[in-house]
């Protein structure tokens, strides 16, 4: 039985777990470090878990030296990480460590600094793993649509919400939307192309998500709150799939301390002089949901999009056209369900890292130097 120990209990963590146990493998969580444990005992206990052999600590050293632990999840607030993975990997622990690896330069240094080994990382990059994903590679490294040239690609979240009513806004612990989302997307796109970024450029607005209504606001309290289409007390609200467990504490997407952009776009520019242009949206709704990305090359045109679970190839020269149905997976796609098994894999010796750290990093290298070229309004070098 792998014995494995969980460092931040939250919805992130507790959903790789449901994958890791779907997959019916003899793995069990038998140690969580989290300020919370009364509050996750209870609830686990309510859900009919057994807990009575897990153990909980406050400190996660504690846990990492008395746990006896072949995993570690790390699934922590973002700004702990960093911190949080280096306390892993200093006791050679494979390690499943949520998205973003850093929030900042400082800890991006530190921890592709150290002399760690990469080997033992899981990064959570699931789209990367997702079937469609995995046919679009598999089409690209045919050649039949050519080398791909150009790529626009795209992420309009239905549950932008989640970014201004929850403890997401504050921008000190998220390090902002880019290392939220776009982190995800520059990771799939580096994969597909297979190619080295160079240079980077950006620019984000604020154009919804903001208001003066007074700051801590909960929207419980708000005379506006069963006509506001951001409330959870209202009946327009486009519920979350990161929905705050207590809708009585959301915050409100008005106030004056939202913090957090509601749109940003980057533009990428790779070795080979072609670029990538991206664009991400936190106020679209319902139909108006979209993720993935158009990579073109001379021959033709490859098109893909999660939500509506989808691949196209448009040949150029050809009336051809091409369409793949994978059929609906749960889970990013079907991508966590992967990466639960890669997991495992690891741990057990049986495959290498899919979602290797050194991804982790250069995404994050993307998204900090793509703040700093929207805030000063420069290209950016990417470079160590």
């Amino acid at each position: 039985m792998l014995r494995l120990g969980a460092i931040g209990f939250g919805l992130r963590t507790q959903t790789v777990l449901k994958a890791i146990y779907s997959l019916g493998r003899k793995a069990e969580i038998v140690a969580i470090t989290d300020p919370r444990k009364k509050e996750i005992y209870e609830k686990l206990k309510e859900q009919g878990e057994d807990v009575d052999h897990i153990r909980f600590f406050i400190d996660p050293d504690e846990m990492l030296d008395r746990g006896d632990l072949d995993g570690v999840l790390v699934g922590t607030r973002c700004s702990l990480h960093t911190t949080m993975a280096l306390k892993v990997l200093a006791r050679d622990i494979p390690l499943f460590l949520e998205k973003p690896v850093a929030t900042n330069m400082d800890d991006l240094l530190t921890l592709s600094n150290m002399d760690l080994n990469d080997k033992l990382v899981v990064v959570s990059f699931p789209l990367r793993l997702t079937p469609l994903v995995k046919l679009a590679k598999e089409i690209l490294v045919s050649g039949k649509i050519g080398t791909v040239e150009h790529v626009q690609a795209y992420n309009n979240v239905p549950y932008g919400g989640v970014y201004y009513h929850d403890w997401y806004r504050d921008e000190r612990e998220t390090g902002g939307l880019f290392l939220q989302k776009a982190t995800h997307d520059l990771d799939y796109i580096n994969y597909l192309l297979g190619i080295k970024p160079v240079r980077i450029c950006a620019m984000k607005s604020k154009q919804v998500f903001k208001g003066t209504k007074p700051p801590s606001l909960k929207c419980i309290d708000c005379e506006e709150k069963e006509s506001c289409y951001e409330s959870p007390f209202s009946i327009y609200y486009t519920p979350s799939e990161t929905e705050p467990t207590k809708p009585h504490e959301s915050l409100c997407s008005f106030a004056v301390d939202t913090g957090n952009e509601d749109s940003g776009s980057i533009l990428i520019e790779y070795e080979t002089g072609m670029h990538v242009v991206y664009s991400q949206n936190f106020f679209a709704r319902k139909g108006a949901a979209k993720r993935g990305a158009r990579l073109l090359g001379y021959k033709g045109t490859l098109e893909f999009d999660w939500y509506k679970d989808e691949l196209k190839v448009f040949m150029h020269h050809t009336p051809q056209v091409e369409k793949y149905k994978l059929g609906a997976a749960l889970g990013h796609g079907g991508g966590d369900l992967v990466l639960a098994k890669n997991f495992l894999d690891v741990i057990e010796g049986k495959a290498e890292t899919l979602a290797p750290l050194s991804a982790g990093l250069l995404s994050v290298l993307m998204c900090l130097k793509a703040k700093e070229s929207a805030i000063t309004k420069t290209f950016q070098r990417i470079e160590w």
